[in-house]
């Protein structure tokens, strides 16, 4: 190997801390303004770096939005599942399996100020609906909604070999779950929040009463 290719093949200096720079400001920007409002030079600006360093890293917006998203929504992913864990694991009993899944149900409401930029971004995903590009939202769906659903589903499937549970479709029973202790009457994600801890505990509990409701074994 020359002096040359040796020099071509190292890695530059301050790359990694580029491109976290960039992914940085990225979250934010798309958080405020939502993809179809951002672009290169308002994220530049927010990053204090040049367009042309962006693009040293990244093809357009499209390819840095998927990154942004993707890597986002992988990390609430795997919260969500270690949340699971903790409190759907192979320990639960029957007698403290409501006690369990209000837990689970607190912790999934309360917010997580590391991922504040995360639900803006949803937010305005949400906003954008039919504009927003379709591949975009499918990848965001199978990176964190569809994988936090799966894992869930399995630990209730679990629950219903056990027979603590009466489930069909476990996967089904999951959607059901999140949707009840989400159940916040109208809230965006904001005033979810802004919830105090009474009204969490409030919300939990009512969420998973009327989840046993319908799966109690």
């Amino acid at each position: 190997m020359t002096r040359t290719d040796d020099q071509q093949n190292r890695p530059r200096k301050g790359f990694p801390e580029k491109r976290q720079a960039i992914l940085r400001a990225s979250r934010k920007v798309f958080g405020q303004v939502g993809y179809l409002g951002a672009s290169i030079d308002m994220i530049a600006t927010e990053a204090a770096v040049s367009t042309r360093t962006i693009y040293n890293h990244f093809e357009n917006k499209h390819q840095l939005f998927a990154t942004v998203l993707t890597d986002s929504s992988q990390q609430v992913a795997a919260a969500h599942e270690a949340m699971i864990e903790r409190h759907l694991g192979e320990t639960v009993g029957g007698d403290d399996l409501e006690a369990n899944l209000v837990g689970l149900a607190k912790e999934w409401v309360r917010p997580r100020p590391e991922f504040s930029d995360h639900f803006a971004i949803v937010a305005r995903i949400n906003a954008e609906g039919e504009h927003f590009p379709r591949d975009l939202h499918d990848a965001w769906q199978k990176a964190g909604p569809l994988r936090v659903q799966r894992a869930l589903g399995a630990r209730i499937a679990r629950l219903a070999e056990r027979g603590l549970l009466r489930v069909r479709d476990a996967e089904m029973a999951a959607q059901h779950f999140a949707a009840l202790v989400t159940n916040t009457w109208g809230r965006d994600r904001a005033g979810m929040d802004a919830m105090s801890e009474a009204e969490i505990d409030e919300v939990a509990a009512a969420g998973v009463h009327a989840f046993l409701y319908g799966y109690k074994g």
